[in-house]
Protein backbone atom coordinates (compact mmCIF):
# COMPACT_ATOMS: atom_id res chain seq x y z
CA UNK A 1 0.00 0.00 0.00
CA UNK A 2 2.77 2.59 0.85
CA UNK A 3 4.76 1.38 -2.24
CA UNK A 4 1.42 2.40 -4.43
CA UNK A 5 1.14 5.66 -2.82
CA UNK A 6 4.75 6.53 -3.25
CA UNK A 7 4.15 5.84 -6.89
CA UNK A 8 1.52 7.88 -7.46
CA UNK A 9 3.02 11.15 -5.89
CA UNK A 10 5.97 10.55 -8.10
CA UNK A 11 3.73 10.23 -10.99
CA UNK A 12 2.11 13.48 -10.10
CA UNK A 13 5.32 15.25 -9.47
CA UNK A 14 6.26 13.96 -12.70
CA UNK A 15 3.21 14.93 -15.33
CA UNK A 16 3.22 18.44 -13.03
CA UNK A 17 6.60 18.98 -13.47
CA UNK A 18 7.11 20.31 -17.22
CA UNK A 19 3.78 22.54 -16.72
CA UNK A 20 5.55 24.96 -14.10
CA UNK A 21 8.47 24.91 -16.07
CA UNK A 22 7.05 26.21 -19.83
CA UNK A 23 7.55 29.41 -20.61
CA UNK A 24 4.87 31.75 -21.45
CA UNK A 25 4.48 33.41 -24.79
CA UNK A 26 5.30 36.76 -25.05
CA UNK A 27 2.81 39.63 -24.77
CA UNK A 28 0.59 40.28 -28.12
CA UNK A 29 1.65 43.82 -28.89
CA UNK A 30 -1.67 46.61 -29.94
CA UNK A 31 -2.50 45.95 -34.01
CA UNK A 32 0.27 47.75 -35.71
CA UNK A 33 -2.89 47.91 -38.75
CA UNK A 34 -4.62 50.39 -36.73
CA UNK A 35 -1.88 52.67 -35.69
CA UNK A 36 -2.13 56.42 -36.68
CA UNK A 37 0.25 59.19 -36.58
CA UNK A 38 -3.04 61.67 -37.36
CA UNK A 39 -6.20 60.83 -36.02
CA UNK A 40 -9.40 63.35 -37.27
CA UNK A 41 -11.96 63.87 -35.62
CA UNK A 42 -15.05 65.26 -37.26
CA UNK A 43 -19.09 65.59 -36.98
CA UNK A 44 -19.98 64.89 -40.87
CA UNK A 45 -18.63 63.11 -43.83
CA UNK A 46 -17.44 65.65 -46.37
CA UNK A 47 -15.89 67.56 -42.93
CA UNK A 48 -12.30 66.41 -44.02
CA UNK A 49 -12.46 68.22 -46.71
CA UNK A 50 -11.79 71.31 -44.90
CA UNK A 51 -8.32 70.09 -44.29
CA UNK A 52 -7.75 67.74 -47.29
CA UNK A 53 -4.74 69.70 -49.15
CA UNK A 54 -2.85 69.15 -45.78
CA UNK A 55 -3.66 65.62 -45.14
CA UNK A 56 -2.25 64.96 -49.03
CA UNK A 57 0.59 66.38 -47.75
CA UNK A 58 1.12 64.51 -44.85
CA UNK A 59 0.18 60.91 -46.59
CA UNK A 60 1.59 61.41 -49.80
CA UNK A 61 5.31 63.42 -48.96
CA UNK A 62 5.51 62.65 -45.32
CA UNK A 63 4.12 59.27 -45.38
CA UNK A 64 2.38 59.69 -42.58
CA UNK A 65 -1.02 57.43 -41.43
CA UNK A 66 -4.51 58.83 -41.12
CA UNK A 67 -7.61 57.50 -39.21
CA UNK A 68 -10.61 59.23 -39.05
CA UNK A 69 -13.81 59.01 -36.90
CA UNK A 70 -17.16 61.08 -37.82
CA UNK A 71 -19.31 61.69 -35.13
CA UNK A 72 -22.27 61.34 -37.36
CA UNK A 73 -22.96 60.02 -41.03
CA UNK A 74 -24.63 63.42 -42.47
CA UNK A 75 -28.70 62.24 -42.15
CA UNK A 76 -29.45 65.96 -41.76
CA UNK A 77 -28.09 67.19 -44.70
CA UNK A 78 -29.36 68.04 -48.29
CA UNK A 79 -29.36 65.74 -51.33
CA UNK A 80 -28.20 67.33 -54.78
CA UNK A 81 -28.56 64.16 -57.18
CA UNK A 82 -31.07 61.99 -55.58
CA UNK A 83 -33.74 61.67 -53.64
CA UNK A 84 -32.55 59.99 -50.58
CA UNK A 85 -33.14 61.77 -47.03
CA UNK A 86 -32.66 60.87 -43.55
CA UNK A 87 -31.09 57.55 -42.72
CA UNK A 88 -31.21 56.83 -46.50
CA UNK A 89 -29.28 59.76 -46.92
CA UNK A 90 -26.71 59.08 -44.37
CA UNK A 91 -26.17 55.84 -45.78
CA UNK A 92 -25.10 57.14 -48.96
CA UNK A 93 -22.81 59.94 -47.27
CA UNK A 94 -21.19 57.26 -45.29
CA UNK A 95 -20.08 55.60 -48.68
CA UNK A 96 -19.27 59.00 -50.48
CA UNK A 97 -16.75 59.57 -47.12
CA UNK A 98 -15.01 56.13 -47.22
CA UNK A 99 -14.48 56.68 -51.22
CA UNK A 100 -13.34 59.73 -51.07
CA UNK A 101 -10.65 58.86 -47.87
CA UNK A 102 -9.70 56.06 -49.57
CA UNK A 103 -8.66 58.41 -52.73
CA UNK A 104 -5.86 59.67 -50.49
CA UNK A 105 -5.33 55.86 -48.85
CA UNK A 106 -7.08 56.83 -45.90
CA UNK A 107 -9.08 52.90 -44.82
CA UNK A 108 -9.32 52.92 -40.84
CA UNK A 109 -12.71 55.12 -40.88
CA UNK A 110 -15.43 54.89 -38.28
CA UNK A 111 -18.55 56.61 -37.56
CA UNK A 112 -20.10 56.76 -34.03
CA UNK A 113 -23.81 57.18 -34.69
CA UNK A 114 -24.82 60.27 -33.73
CA UNK A 115 -27.55 62.24 -34.99
CA UNK A 116 -26.82 65.20 -37.79
CA UNK A 117 -28.37 68.06 -35.30
CA UNK A 118 -28.06 71.25 -37.55
CA UNK A 119 -27.51 74.43 -36.05
CA UNK A 120 -24.95 76.76 -33.66
CA UNK A 121 -25.62 75.64 -30.38
CA UNK A 122 -22.94 73.08 -28.67
CA UNK A 123 -24.72 71.95 -25.90
CA UNK A 124 -28.11 70.98 -28.26
CA UNK A 125 -25.15 68.65 -30.15
CA UNK A 126 -23.50 67.70 -27.19
CA UNK A 127 -27.17 66.35 -26.12
CA UNK A 128 -28.80 64.53 -28.68
CA UNK A 129 -25.33 62.61 -29.53
CA UNK A 130 -25.42 61.23 -25.83
CA UNK A 131 -22.41 63.01 -24.45
CA UNK A 132 -20.83 60.70 -22.21
CA UNK A 133 -21.91 57.47 -25.30
CA UNK A 134 -19.91 59.23 -27.59
CA UNK A 135 -17.09 60.28 -25.62
CA UNK A 136 -16.05 56.76 -24.54
CA UNK A 137 -16.38 55.63 -28.44
CA UNK A 138 -13.72 58.38 -28.76
CA UNK A 139 -12.01 57.22 -26.12
CA UNK A 140 -11.46 53.62 -27.51
CA UNK A 141 -10.54 54.71 -30.72
CA UNK A 142 -7.96 56.93 -30.07
CA UNK A 143 -6.43 53.76 -27.42
CA UNK A 144 -7.20 51.64 -30.73
CA UNK A 145 -5.33 54.04 -33.33
CA UNK A 146 -2.67 55.38 -30.20
CA UNK A 147 -2.12 58.31 -32.73
CA UNK A 148 0.64 60.88 -32.57
CA UNK A 149 -1.58 63.98 -33.14
CA UNK A 150 -5.16 64.02 -32.80
CA UNK A 151 -6.82 67.21 -35.26
CA UNK A 152 -10.38 68.18 -35.06
CA UNK A 153 -12.72 71.21 -35.31
CA UNK A 154 -12.21 74.32 -32.87
CA UNK A 155 -14.67 73.86 -29.95
CA UNK A 156 -15.74 77.93 -30.25
CA UNK A 157 -18.37 79.87 -30.89
CA UNK A 158 -17.33 81.72 -33.72
CA UNK A 159 -19.00 83.74 -36.74
CA UNK A 160 -19.61 81.55 -39.56
CA UNK A 161 -21.33 77.78 -40.29
CA UNK A 162 -20.32 77.33 -36.63
CA UNK A 163 -22.13 73.78 -37.11
CA UNK A 164 -22.83 73.04 -33.34
CA UNK A 165 -21.89 68.87 -34.41
CA UNK A 166 -18.44 70.55 -35.60
CA UNK A 167 -18.11 72.47 -32.13
CA UNK A 168 -19.19 68.47 -30.17
CA UNK A 169 -16.68 67.00 -32.41
CA UNK A 170 -13.83 69.39 -31.47
CA UNK A 171 -15.39 68.87 -27.39
CA UNK A 172 -15.49 65.52 -27.22
CA UNK A 173 -11.74 65.23 -29.30
CA UNK A 174 -10.51 67.22 -26.38
CA UNK A 175 -11.91 65.36 -23.67
CA UNK A 176 -10.70 62.64 -24.91
CA UNK A 177 -6.94 63.67 -25.90
CA UNK A 178 -6.52 64.32 -22.02
CA UNK A 179 -8.75 61.22 -20.88
CA UNK A 180 -7.46 58.27 -23.23
CA UNK A 181 -4.00 58.13 -21.34
CA UNK A 182 -5.62 57.69 -17.57
CA UNK A 183 -6.30 53.83 -17.10
CA UNK A 184 -9.21 54.50 -15.06
CA UNK A 185 -11.21 56.39 -17.51
CA UNK A 186 -13.38 53.55 -18.96
CA UNK A 187 -11.43 50.87 -17.33
CA UNK A 188 -12.84 48.36 -19.13
CA UNK A 189 -11.63 48.93 -22.82
CA UNK A 190 -8.11 48.51 -20.87
CA UNK A 191 -8.99 45.51 -18.76
CA UNK A 192 -6.53 42.21 -20.07
CA UNK A 193 -9.06 39.86 -21.94
CA UNK A 194 -9.42 36.85 -19.46
CA UNK A 195 -8.97 34.31 -22.52
CA UNK A 196 -8.29 36.75 -26.15
CA UNK A 197 -8.94 33.24 -27.95
CA UNK A 198 -12.49 32.17 -26.50
CA UNK A 199 -15.76 34.11 -27.29
CA UNK A 200 -18.15 35.99 -25.14
CA UNK A 201 -14.76 37.49 -23.33
CA UNK A 202 -14.49 39.94 -20.21
CA UNK A 203 -11.93 43.20 -21.56
CA UNK A 204 -11.15 44.94 -24.07
CA UNK A 205 -7.44 44.69 -24.27
CA UNK A 206 -6.37 47.77 -25.41
CA UNK A 207 -3.69 50.04 -23.89
CA UNK A 208 -4.12 53.35 -22.08
CA UNK A 209 -2.37 56.44 -24.46
CA UNK A 210 -1.34 59.77 -24.60
CA UNK A 211 -1.36 61.67 -27.82
CA UNK A 212 1.04 63.91 -28.09
CA UNK A 213 -0.20 66.85 -30.18
CA UNK A 214 -3.81 68.46 -30.41
CA UNK A 215 -4.62 70.97 -33.03
CA UNK A 216 -7.82 72.60 -34.16
CA UNK A 217 -9.20 74.03 -37.67
CA UNK A 218 -12.31 76.35 -37.97
CA UNK A 219 -15.14 76.84 -39.98
CA UNK A 220 -15.58 80.90 -39.31
CA UNK A 221 -16.20 83.20 -41.95
CA UNK A 222 -13.92 85.35 -40.83
CA UNK A 223 -9.87 83.90 -40.30
CA UNK A 224 -7.81 87.53 -38.79
CA UNK A 225 -7.85 85.40 -35.80
CA UNK A 226 -6.27 82.36 -36.72
CA UNK A 227 -3.01 84.12 -37.79
CA UNK A 228 -0.33 83.38 -35.85
CA UNK A 229 -1.85 80.70 -33.35
CA UNK A 230 -0.80 77.68 -35.27
CA UNK A 231 1.00 75.88 -38.40
CA UNK A 232 -0.52 77.10 -41.91
CA UNK A 233 -0.25 75.00 -45.17
CA UNK A 234 -0.33 76.16 -48.66
CA UNK A 235 -2.62 74.31 -51.22
CA UNK A 236 -1.26 75.43 -53.85
CA UNK A 237 2.33 73.84 -52.87
CA UNK A 238 3.47 71.46 -55.27
CA UNK A 239 3.28 67.64 -53.83
CA UNK A 240 7.08 66.01 -54.25
CA UNK A 241 5.59 62.54 -55.43
CA UNK A 242 2.65 63.16 -57.28
CA UNK A 243 3.82 66.42 -59.05
CA UNK A 244 0.77 68.91 -58.85
CA UNK A 245 -0.56 71.11 -56.42
CA UNK A 246 -1.87 69.97 -53.03
CA UNK A 247 -5.18 71.62 -54.49
CA UNK A 248 -5.72 69.15 -57.09
CA UNK A 249 -5.37 66.07 -54.82
CA UNK A 250 -7.63 68.28 -52.94
CA UNK A 251 -9.91 68.47 -55.65
CA UNK A 252 -10.05 64.84 -56.29
CA UNK A 253 -10.71 63.65 -52.64
CA UNK A 254 -13.70 66.57 -52.65
CA UNK A 255 -15.63 65.52 -56.15
CA UNK A 256 -16.78 62.19 -54.32
CA UNK A 257 -19.46 64.73 -52.27
CA UNK A 258 -21.39 64.46 -54.85
CA UNK A 259 -24.68 64.62 -52.48
CA UNK A 260 -23.12 67.85 -50.98
CA UNK A 261 -23.08 71.17 -53.73
CA UNK A 262 -21.08 72.91 -51.92
CA UNK A 263 -18.46 70.43 -52.03
CA UNK A 264 -18.62 68.20 -54.75
CA UNK A 265 -19.99 70.50 -57.38
CA UNK A 266 -17.16 73.23 -56.40
CA UNK A 267 -14.16 70.23 -57.10
CA UNK A 268 -15.89 69.19 -60.52
CA UNK A 269 -15.63 72.82 -61.74
CA UNK A 270 -12.71 73.24 -60.72
CA UNK A 271 -11.08 70.04 -62.63
CA UNK A 272 -13.29 71.02 -65.33
CA UNK A 273 -12.14 74.72 -65.48
CA UNK A 274 -8.59 74.15 -64.62
CA UNK A 275 -9.53 76.84 -61.59
CA UNK A 276 -8.82 76.54 -58.49
CA UNK A 277 -9.18 79.20 -56.35
CA UNK A 278 -12.14 77.93 -54.23
CA UNK A 279 -10.04 75.11 -52.81
CA UNK A 280 -6.67 77.67 -52.71
CA UNK A 281 -7.30 78.84 -49.54
CA UNK A 282 -4.71 78.26 -47.24
CA UNK A 283 -5.55 75.80 -44.45
CA UNK A 284 -4.72 77.36 -41.21
CA UNK A 285 -4.31 75.79 -37.96
CA UNK A 286 -4.86 76.57 -34.35
CA UNK A 287 -2.41 75.05 -31.48
CA UNK A 288 -4.60 72.96 -28.92
CA UNK A 289 -2.11 71.31 -26.85
CA UNK A 290 1.84 70.56 -26.69
CA UNK A 291 2.80 67.94 -24.91
CA UNK A 292 6.60 67.97 -26.35
CA UNK A 293 9.43 70.38 -26.85
CA UNK A 294 7.54 72.08 -30.79
CA UNK A 295 6.93 75.86 -31.12
CA UNK A 296 3.24 77.20 -31.99
CA UNK A 297 3.37 77.72 -35.93
CA UNK A 298 6.18 74.48 -36.15
CA UNK A 299 5.04 72.12 -38.52
CA UNK A 300 2.27 69.38 -37.01
CA UNK A 301 4.95 66.63 -36.58
CA UNK A 302 7.81 69.20 -35.57
CA UNK A 303 9.93 67.46 -32.32
CA UNK A 304 7.22 64.48 -32.78
CA UNK A 305 8.99 61.16 -31.95
CA UNK A 306 8.35 57.81 -32.28
CA UNK A 307 6.98 55.84 -29.04
CA UNK A 308 4.23 56.53 -26.48
CA UNK A 309 4.98 59.28 -23.58
CA UNK A 310 3.97 59.75 -20.64
CA UNK A 311 0.14 60.35 -19.14
CA UNK A 312 -0.08 64.35 -18.99
CA UNK A 313 -2.26 64.63 -15.67
CA UNK A 314 -5.13 66.89 -15.72
CA UNK A 315 -5.20 69.18 -12.55
CA UNK A 316 -8.71 68.94 -11.61
CA UNK A 317 -11.43 71.90 -12.09
CA UNK A 318 -12.09 74.19 -9.92
CA UNK A 319 -14.98 77.18 -10.60
CA UNK A 320 -14.05 81.39 -10.80
CA UNK A 321 -14.53 82.75 -7.74
CA UNK A 322 -16.85 85.60 -8.40
CA UNK A 323 -17.69 88.87 -6.45
CA UNK A 324 -20.75 91.57 -6.52
CA UNK A 325 -23.17 91.79 -9.03
CA UNK A 326 -22.12 90.23 -12.90
CA UNK A 327 -23.70 89.81 -16.15
CA UNK A 328 -22.57 87.47 -18.09
CA UNK A 329 -23.51 85.53 -21.47
CA UNK A 330 -24.57 82.26 -20.96
CA UNK A 331 -25.59 79.05 -22.94
CA UNK A 332 -23.02 77.88 -25.45
CA UNK A 333 -20.41 81.43 -23.90
CA UNK A 334 -20.63 80.46 -20.46
CA UNK A 335 -19.78 76.18 -21.02
CA UNK A 336 -16.92 77.01 -22.97
CA UNK A 337 -15.39 79.57 -20.61
CA UNK A 338 -15.13 76.81 -17.49
CA UNK A 339 -14.47 73.99 -20.36
CA UNK A 340 -11.27 75.93 -21.75
CA UNK A 341 -10.45 76.57 -17.93
CA UNK A 342 -11.04 72.57 -17.35
CA UNK A 343 -8.90 71.17 -20.23
CA UNK A 344 -5.99 73.93 -19.61
CA UNK A 345 -6.72 75.63 -23.13
CA UNK A 346 -7.51 79.22 -21.80
CA UNK A 347 -5.48 80.83 -24.62
CA UNK A 348 -8.77 79.93 -26.98
CA UNK A 349 -10.44 82.61 -24.71
CA UNK A 350 -8.25 84.95 -26.31
CA UNK A 351 -9.13 83.99 -30.09
CA UNK A 352 -12.22 85.89 -30.54
CA UNK A 353 -14.64 88.76 -28.21
CA UNK A 354 -18.16 86.40 -28.09
CA UNK A 355 -19.74 86.78 -31.38
CA UNK A 356 -22.36 85.07 -33.68
CA UNK A 357 -23.28 84.65 -37.19
CA UNK A 358 -27.51 85.43 -38.08
CA UNK A 359 -28.98 85.94 -41.47
CA UNK A 360 -30.92 89.22 -42.00
CA UNK A 361 -34.45 89.31 -40.64
CA UNK A 362 -33.81 85.77 -38.77
CA UNK A 363 -34.65 85.90 -34.67
CA UNK A 364 -31.40 85.85 -32.54
CA UNK A 365 -31.34 83.65 -29.33
CA UNK A 366 -29.21 85.17 -26.60
CA UNK A 367 -28.57 83.27 -23.32
CA UNK A 368 -27.61 85.54 -20.34
CA UNK A 369 -26.70 85.12 -16.48
CA UNK A 370 -27.53 87.69 -13.83
CA UNK A 371 -25.37 86.47 -11.31
CA UNK A 372 -25.70 88.26 -7.40
CA UNK A 373 -22.82 86.86 -4.97
CA UNK A 374 -23.05 89.06 -2.39
CA UNK A 375 -25.06 88.24 0.84
CA UNK A 376 -28.41 90.40 0.34
CA UNK A 377 -31.00 89.40 -2.38
CA UNK A 378 -31.54 92.17 -5.29
CA UNK A 379 -33.72 93.11 -7.83
CA UNK A 380 -31.28 93.90 -10.98
CA UNK A 381 -32.80 96.04 -13.66
CA UNK A 382 -31.56 94.53 -17.37
CA UNK A 383 -31.01 96.84 -20.19
CA UNK A 384 -30.26 96.24 -23.55
CA UNK A 385 -28.84 98.64 -26.52
CA UNK A 386 -29.38 97.17 -29.68
CA UNK A 387 -28.52 98.86 -33.51
CA UNK A 388 -30.69 100.26 -35.63
CA UNK A 389 -32.85 98.09 -37.10
CA UNK A 390 -33.05 95.69 -34.21
CA UNK A 391 -35.95 94.44 -32.52
CA UNK A 392 -36.19 92.64 -28.77
CA UNK A 393 -39.35 90.23 -28.07
CA UNK A 394 -41.03 91.80 -25.17
CA UNK A 395 -39.46 90.80 -21.68
CA UNK A 396 -39.54 91.51 -17.92
CA UNK A 397 -36.75 94.06 -17.11
CA UNK A 398 -36.52 93.62 -13.23
CA UNK A 399 -35.70 90.58 -12.05
CA UNK A 400 -35.69 89.40 -8.07
CA UNK A 401 -31.65 87.48 -7.57
CA UNK A 402 -31.36 86.04 -4.24
CA UNK A 403 -28.27 86.15 -2.89
CA UNK A 404 -25.30 83.97 -3.74
CA UNK A 405 -27.79 83.20 -6.38
CA UNK A 406 -27.37 82.96 -10.15
CA UNK A 407 -30.85 84.15 -12.34
CA UNK A 408 -30.79 82.51 -16.26
CA UNK A 409 -32.58 85.07 -18.90
CA UNK A 410 -33.01 84.14 -22.26
CA UNK A 411 -33.98 86.95 -24.61
CA UNK A 412 -34.85 87.03 -28.19
CA UNK A 413 -33.90 89.37 -30.93
CA UNK A 414 -34.84 89.76 -34.69
CA UNK A 415 -31.82 91.07 -36.65
CA UNK A 416 -32.64 93.84 -39.36
CA UNK A 417 -34.22 92.47 -43.01
CA UNK A 418 -31.61 93.35 -46.03
CA UNK A 419 -28.22 93.78 -44.43
CA UNK A 420 -25.36 91.70 -45.41
CA UNK A 421 -21.75 91.23 -44.40
CA UNK A 422 -22.11 93.76 -41.36
CA UNK A 423 -20.79 93.53 -38.00
CA UNK A 424 -23.22 94.87 -35.39
CA UNK A 425 -22.63 95.36 -31.75
CA UNK A 426 -25.31 94.60 -28.85
CA UNK A 427 -24.82 95.32 -25.48
CA UNK A 428 -26.46 94.48 -22.51
CA UNK A 429 -26.60 96.70 -18.62
CA UNK A 430 -27.61 96.17 -15.32
CA UNK A 431 -28.52 98.11 -12.50
CA UNK A 432 -28.99 97.40 -9.01
CA UNK A 433 -29.85 100.15 -6.17
CA UNK A 434 -29.76 102.76 -9.00
CA UNK A 435 -26.66 102.32 -10.08
CA UNK A 436 -25.22 100.10 -12.83
CA UNK A 437 -22.97 97.03 -12.05
CA UNK A 438 -22.13 95.41 -15.10
CA UNK A 439 -22.03 94.86 -18.87
CA UNK A 440 -21.57 92.43 -21.45
CA UNK A 441 -21.37 92.63 -25.10
CA UNK A 442 -22.10 90.84 -28.26
CA UNK A 443 -20.53 91.00 -32.13
CA UNK A 444 -23.33 89.74 -34.37
CA UNK A 445 -21.98 89.15 -37.94
CA UNK A 446 -24.94 89.86 -40.32
CA UNK A 447 -24.78 87.38 -43.52
CA UNK A 448 -27.01 85.42 -45.68
CA UNK A 449 -27.97 82.35 -45.59
CA UNK A 450 -26.06 79.97 -42.46
CA UNK A 451 -27.53 77.55 -39.57
CA UNK A 452 -30.13 78.55 -37.37
CA UNK A 453 -28.52 80.00 -34.49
Amino acid sequence: MKSSSRLLILWLLFNASPVSAQQAPPLTIPDERYKADILLVVAHPDDETAISSYLARAIFDQHKRVAVVYGTRGDGGGNSVGNEQASSLGAVREIEARRALASLGVMNVWFIGAPDTPGQDVLRSLETWHHGNALEQVVRLVRLTRPEVIITWLPCYVAGENHDDHQAAGVIATEAFGMSGDPTIFPSQVAAPRQRLRINNYGEGLQAWQAKKLYYFSDADHTDFLEGKGPQYKPSDVSTSRKVPYYRLSADEWSFHETQRGVGDVARSAIEKGEFKALNEPERFVMGKLLVGSTMTGDIFEAVTPGPIAYAFKRPYRPLQRDGISLQLGGPWAFYREFWRAQSIEHLAELVTPEVGVAGGQPLNVPVLIANDTDQAKVISLMTELPDGWTEQVRFAKFPVAAHETYPVQLVLTAPAGHANEWHKITWKIEADGRPVGSVELRVHLRSGGLPQ
